[in-house]
């Protein structure tokens, strides 16, 4: 019996929760969860609460068999999954903020997304009390020793970018301690969700973070089909996977110039700019859209592609295949670039698999989960590809990760061009087609995104309705590490190690 299997066996299995089991366990389980997740049995993939309970969604170390566990916490308070596992730290101080809920002898008990902006506190707690008088100074963690000295950073920034303030503690040039504040984007978006209709919520977690509005579009419908019992025909899933291998590829050809930009090698930006231009117009031609965004929709998708727009996809495809290994070969061949990239901004292996970092940031560390491979949907299930890993964890192998994983979403592209299905491109979930009662049907799912994975919990109401519904970036795992690998580098690297994650701020702050 695997570990989360175990776990789950302990407590009051909740059936209506698709398809991943949730189990009501007490805090003996809870504790030895956390145990599992120290020692690496287990790995993070999502902590988020709701008046009275908290929830703790889990994955066993080969990948295998996702469950989630919940606690009731009827006193608000519940033992710290933090206090022996880091990477739930700052969930943790989410879940304070958000729901009120405590985590005892939790490590760090600052607020994390709650700035005293919001005129009340913990607005998804039920009360909704007001907030209580201005925020006090946030207190940034030390660091002792002679010679330092803080360069504060942001939270507004020169380029147009989205805010986020780093603390930086440095003796001269090298980075002694770097620390993040986010939580300045924060739009409620849980909170919106609640109560909405399907449909409202669903435009809603595709605003989650713009470049990722595809994959966010799908989690969310897939664990609505899930809840309900829903299978969308085989156009759809076809649709919706050639809509997330353009937006990866989009997204992975602009990080690669960009970060040849942060090493003042400009020319890898503007080329690489303009392969990203040319994917984005062609997508607006298939799909009505640049971003695909609304395109995704529970059921299916809300657009079918012509022969126009397929000739449109197919014509991008043949010009990144000419154009793209040229640039691969110019970054290879580079020595000055090679020297800004190689060994800059190293994550260790061991940090990547304890904080499950997903995407390139993983992979790049030698963590190979792909959730396309490890929890297989449709339609990657009848398509072939590999999934790159590398060991260097430095800037460098993160840059090579999205060069072989543009290659590769071009295979997939072209094996999807290739074999159309016919028939419709959506099931009607409100239509009757599916299996599950709508009232306290519970549906998830973990989707790969370009970042990473993506992951979407919901509940239902009697009437359809969002009663709850939770979404989880993939940069919730990284952010912790981009502090971490700039540790004794120079501060003129920062910003070249900080593109090479490129983690998003809206996804994170929700």
């Amino acid at each position: 019996m695997s570990v989360t299997a175990g776990l789950i066996a302990r407590g009051a299995r909740v059936e209506a929760c698709r398809p991943w089991p949730r189990s009501i366990v007490d805090a003996v389980v809870w504790r030895e969860a956390a145990g599992h997740l120290a020692r690496g049995a287990l790995i993070l993939t999502g902590l988020w609460g709701e008046p009275g309970r908290i929830h703790l969604a889990l994955i066993n170390a080969d990948y295998s068999q996702p469950a989630i566990l919940t606690l009731d916490c009827p006193d608000g308070r519940f033992p710290s999954v933090g206090q022996r596992h880091a990477p739930a730290i700052r969930l943790e101080r989410a879940v304070a903020d958000i729901v009120g809920l405590v985590a005892d002898d939790a490590p760090d008990t600052r607020p994390w997304l709650d700035h005293r902006r919001w005129g009340l506190a913990h607005p998804q707690n039920g009360s909704g009390g007001d907030a209580a008088g201005p925020a006090a100074p946030y207190r940034f963690l030390a660091a002792e020793g002679d010679s330092l000295h803080q360069i504060a950073v942001g939270p507004v920034h020169a380029g147009v970018i989205e805010p986020g303030h780093f603390r930086f503690t440095a003796n001269g040039e090298t980075i002694v301690r770097l620390e993040a504040r986010l939580g300045y984007v924060h739009r409620g978006l849980e909170s919106l969700a609640a109560g909405a209709a399907v449909e409202r919520a669903a435009a809603l977690a595709a605003r989650a973070s713009g470049d990722s509005t595809v994959a966010y579009s799908l989690a969310f419908a897939r664990a609505v089909e899930a809840a309900l019992g829903v299978e969308p025909p085989p156009r759809a899933h076809w649709l919706r996977g050639l809509m997330a291998e353009f937006e990866r590829l989009a997204n992975h050809l602009g990080d690669i110039g960009a970060v040849c930009n942060d090493a003042a090698f400009v020319l890898m930006l503007a080329h690489t700019g303009v392969l990203r231009e040319r994917v984005l117009r062609a997508c607006a031609v298939a799909f009505g859209h640049r971003l695909m965004m609304d395109r995704v929709v529970p059921g299916g998708a809300a657009v079918d592609l012509d022969p126009a727009g397929a000739a449109a996809l197919r014509a991008v495809v043949g010009e990144v295949r000419r154009r793209f290994p040229v640039l691969v070969a110019l970054y290879d061949e580079t020595t000055s670039l090679q020297d800004r990239t190689v060994g800059t901004g190293r994550v260790a292996p061991a940090l990547a698999r304890a904080f499950g970092a997903g995407g390139f940031v993983g992979r790049a560390s030698g963590r190979a989960f792909d959730t396309r491979r490890a929890l297989p949907y449709r339609p990657y299930t009848m398509l072939e590809f590999e999934t790159p890993v590398r060991e260097a964890g430095d800037v460098d192998a993160r840059l090579w990760i999205r060069i072989e994983e543009v290659r590769e979403s071009l295979n997939l592209i072209e094996q999807l061009l290739a074999d159309p299905p016919t028939g419709p491109c959506r099931a009607d979930p409100a239509a009757g087609g599916g299996t599950g009662d709508a009232k306290g049907a519970e549906g998830v799912a973990l989707v790969e995104g370009f970042r990473g994975d993506v992951l979407v919990w919901l509940r239902l109401g009697a009437d359809g309705r969002v009663d709850r519904c939770h979404l989880r970036d993939p940069s919730w795992f990284q952010w912790p590490l981009l502090e971490v690998c700039v540790e004794g580098a120079i501060v003129a690297d920062f910003p070249l190690c900080n593109k090479s994650f490129n983690c998003s701020y809206a996804g994170h702050d929700l």
